[in-house]
């Protein structure tokens, strides 16, 4: 075997055979400590689980660009309530009164162009100052929180369109629109990251931005691109979510960060950036999501799924450290 290999293998299957691991657990451990009388393992509940997962997958595709970078974003929750705000509210604006129906996309792009202006900024302070992305983001995610509560105060901001309700609930091919929107985000951020000249540069300015530098990449407007990017997806994810919803609390959002971070790390993306898979973030988003259904399914409270999940995050990042450390002493050999 060659050096590494092992260390890719496990990284890029180990989240599957998780997977696979937790649906045979919750199976068996349901038929003893369920709260429900239905099978953990049905179709309907196989779809649900993909449709919950939507708002979480689709900032989380957003989110492995970001690391694979060499960056994070710690404001894609505020981010998320800001861009669900915007869309709810526009719908009320009477600039907008005559529109009918047709002041759903409006509010959409309104919506989508808060997301990207957001992440945009987020950018550009990373960029012009070189500070830290974890601090400034730390520092957005603070300011843009306030925003959200200056917006409306501390109530929630609602507007039920039915069309755009239908539109959300709808299935096709016996899936969710949710669950659509995260396929095809999912498809689009992997060909990004594979097959585009932006893609490599990713994992180019990730693995050693000193030598990306020295290449010719412009790593600053690289990076502008990514975080607009995530802002956009974190505002497509509050779009698809809210359509059905219709109401937004000024605390949606808090701790998405975190669940979206877990979701890609233990999918096997470096924190330290350059390396990462959209297709194991997948995995992570669906197995964090499983692990949430399947501990409410035997009746653990969210506490109890809270700290397991932070137990299983500190165990991959240890493993992490170690399949990286055993790789380095490998090509020393």
């Amino acid at each position: 075997m060659q050096p590494g290999t092992l260390s890719t293998f496990l990284k890029r299957g180990a989240i599957w055979g998780f997977i696979v691991l937790e649906l045979i657990f919750f199976s068996i451990a349901g038929e003893f400590l369920s709260v429900s009388d239905k099978a953990f393992i049905n179709v309907d509940n196989m779809l649900l689980l993909f449709k919950q997962s939507a708002p979480i997958g689709i900032i989380a595709m957003g989110m492995t660009i970001i690391m694979v970078n060499g960056n994070i974003d710690l404001s894609v929750g505020a981010t998320y309530a800001i861009s669900a705000i915007v869309m709810l509210d526009a719908m009320t604006w009477s600039m907008f009164a005559g529109l009918g129906d047709g002041v759903i996309p409006v509010a959409w792009i309104l919506a989508l162009l808060t997301g990207v202006a957001l992440g945009a900024l987020n950018g550009l302070i990373v960029w012009k100052t070189g500070v830290d992305a974890f601090i400034v983001t730390l520092g957005s995610m603070l300011g843009y929180r306030g925003l959200v509560f200056m917006y409306n105060g501390e109530q929630p901001t609602s507007h039920l369109n039915w069309t755009l309700v239908d539109f959300a609930e709808a299935q096709w091919l016996g899936l969710h629109t949710a669950t659509w929107f995260l396929l095809v985000v999912t498809a689009a951020v992997w060909f990004l990251m594979n097959k585009t000249v932006h893609g490599r540069n990713a994992y180019a300015i990730g693995n050693n931005r000193s030598a990306a530098v020295n290449a010719g990449i412009r790593v600053g407007p690289h990076m502008v691109i990514n975080f607009m990017i995530i802002g956009f997806l974190a505002a497509l994810s509050a779009v698809v979510f809210y359509s059905e919803s219709g109401s937004v609390n000024p605390n949606d959002g808090e701790l998405y960060e975190l669940w979206v971070i877990t979701a890609v790390v233990l999918g096997g993306t470096k924190l330290t950036g350059g390396a990462g898979s959209i297709i194991s973030t997948f995995g992570g988003v669906l197995a964090i999501q499983l692990l949430r259904k399947g501990l409410s399914h035997i009746g653990a409270d969210t506490e109890t799924v809270n700290l397991v999940i932070g137990l299983i995050l500190i165990a991959v990042l240890f493993l992490d450290r170690q399949l990286n450390t055993k790789g380095k002493e490998e090509l020393k050999v």
